[in-house]
């Protein structure tokens, strides 16, 4: 039992890790509190089931289009709407005030056109849902492949952000956005690569979650806050706890819904919220 728990709930902490890291780019680095991010990751999910049930297109190749349409849709979002708010408040301190509030419009504008254009009923498809063994636990091939992706981007991500220059220049913004610009760094134009960059992880997200779970147009909410723990638990801007946080919530949900009730996960995610937010509102591993 408590094998198949840890199992189990490593392949879908690594599901809310990947669902976390792009908002935690997009916080980090923008200083955008998007609450539409759950919104965000919906959009290609539908995508991914319509074009599926369509033309039976495989979902892995449905994700390598939809990750450069979500870094193209970011790019768009933060020059279009994020921007002006960003000019606005210059040195006031009133962005992420002002953004919380933007984003909080565009989640029922994306919310409708979802309902609109796909209805209001949960939907899904079966995409390699056989079960294969791991250490004698059977696990859905899917979420296996989910974990998979997660560990991938995961690791793409950490390496390039602390090997490359791209990312010494990300960390920079996201650390000091007030003494970038001395050294020569267009802290608008890193700003809003973060927030796009954030909107691909965020399709990237949408895209593994589509291949084996069931959701609806109205389900993004739940994502943006589970997505928000995980950012709050790791620190603000902190891939690393990202994707600490992301495992470690994943296994505390594994275990309430096996060993106690599974209509107390909710609950569970949000107790740990409170602790943190109260004991260590910086994070358990640091954050800016």
């Amino acid at each position: 039992m408590l094998l198949t728990t840890l199992i189990l709930g490593l392949v879908l902490g690594g599901t809310y890790a990947l669902l976390a890291l792009g908002l935690t780019l997009q916080y980090g680095i923008a200083r955008i509190m998007n609450l539409a991010y759950g919104e965000l990751t919906l959009i290609p999910a539908f995508i991914l089931v319509a074009l599926f049930q369509a033309s039976g297109l495989s979902p892995l190749l449905s994700l390598v289009i939809l990750a450069p349409a979500g870094y193209g849709l970011g790019w768009l979002l933060y020059t279009v709407m994020m921007r002006p708010l960003v000019a606005r408040s210059g040195a006031s301190g009133r962005l992420e005030v002002d953004s919380i509030l933007a984003t909080f419009g565009l989640l029922f504008l994306i919310q409708g056109v979802l309902l609109v254009v796909f209805g209001a009923n949960f939907t899904s498809i079966s995409y390699l849902d056989r079960g294969v063994d791991i250490l004698g636990v059977s696990v859905a091939l899917n979420r296996v492949i989910a974990f998979g992706i997660c560990v991938v981007v995961a690791a793409g991500l950490i390496v390039a952000l602390a090997r490359t220059r791209w990312g010494l220049v990300m960390r920079a913004v996201a650390l000091t956005p007030g003494s970038a610009p001395l050294v020569g760094i267009d802290v608008n134009r890193v700003a809003r690569q973060g927030f796009a960059l954030g909107t691909a992880l965020a399709a990237v997200a949408g895209s593994s979650v589509a291949m084996y779970q069931t959701f609806s147009a109205t389900g993004g909410v739940v994502f943006t806050m589970k997505a928000l723990v995980i950012v709050i638990m790791g620190g603000v801007g902190n891939v690393t706890g990202a994707l600490i946080a992301g495992l470690a919530l994943g296994l505390v949900e594994t275990f309430v819904a096996t060993a106690i009730d599974p209509g107390l996960t909710l609950a569970a995610t949000f107790a740990i919220f409170l602790i943190v937010l109260l004991w260590k509102p910086q994070g358990l591993f640091g954050g800016r």
